[in-house]
């Protein structure tokens, strides 16, 4: 019997893309149309990022908590949320949570493992890039993590807002972003982290100079894992 995913979703395009990638890859799984039960809640983006803009990340955990108590309501036996930033306060949202989590960067890190990555680029919002969400993971793992200059952090941070959270992926924006990779690639790189739900949208493996952990479709995959009792290869 599968277990029942719940989805903590923050940003809409981010929140799609997991549900999404388990329904469609859980076919290789469970059989054609087949994918375990999903109940997914998201209050508006709005209140999430009026916490974020005022850096109050107990906020961030009220909405989570508060959102993963629906989940466990409509009967969820474990949560995930497709959102790095919302990570920052993780811990104290684990203490208090009704049902266990899955970590999306610990997820990356146990695939950058796995792939036998020692350094990789992070790219994601200001607060994603300069916070603990990965540096404490990666570390753990024995994993160098490496960052944009200050005014690119900031840049990117715009373009995530103003851009991927709207559903606008901008040729440009893509050009800049390769940029980043191909910065991160002559610092010894040996991939590059997508920290933000919606970078794998505007990304393509193609064009980018070093592999790409897509943040959005790991978690996926491993919550897709996890419900199936399905043991990674």
């Amino acid at each position: 019997m599968t277990e029942h995913i719940g989805i903590v979703a923050c940003s809409p395009e981010g929140a799609a893309l997991c549900y999404r990638t388990i329904c469609i890859e859980a076919a290789d799984i469970m059989g054609k149309h087949d994918f375990p039960e999903i109940t997914m809640h998201g209050f508006s983006f709005k209140e999430y990022v009026q916490y974020l803009d005022s850096n109050d990340w107990k906020g961030v955990a009220g909405l989570m908590l508060a959102s993963v108590e629906k989940l466990a309501t409509a009967g969820a036996t474990f949560a995930i949320c497709p959102d790095n930033t919302i990570h920052q306060p993780f811990d104290q949202i684990v203490e208090k949570s009704p049902l266990p989590w899955l970590h999306i960067a610990e997820e990356v890190a146990t695939e950058a493992v796995r792939q036998g990555y020692t350094r990789l680029g992070v790219l994601g919002t200001l607060s994603l890039m300069e916070g603990t969400v990965y540096s404490s993971r990666l570390t753990t793992a024995g994993i160098e993590q490496r960052l944009p200059a200050r005014k690119d952090r900031e840049r990117i941070d715009r373009m995530i807002f103003d851009q991927l959270v709207e559903g606008q992926f901008l040729p440009e924006t893509r050009a800049y972003f390769n940029e980043m990779v191909e910065i991160f690639r002559k610092d010894g790189c040996d991939a590059v982290v997508l920290g933000c739900t919606e970078i794998p949208l505007l990304m393509t493996d193609g064009k980018s100079s070093l592999p790409m952990l897509d943040s959005t479709r790991l978690l996926a995959r491993a919550a897709l894992n996890k419900a199936t009792g399905t043991i990674p290869a």
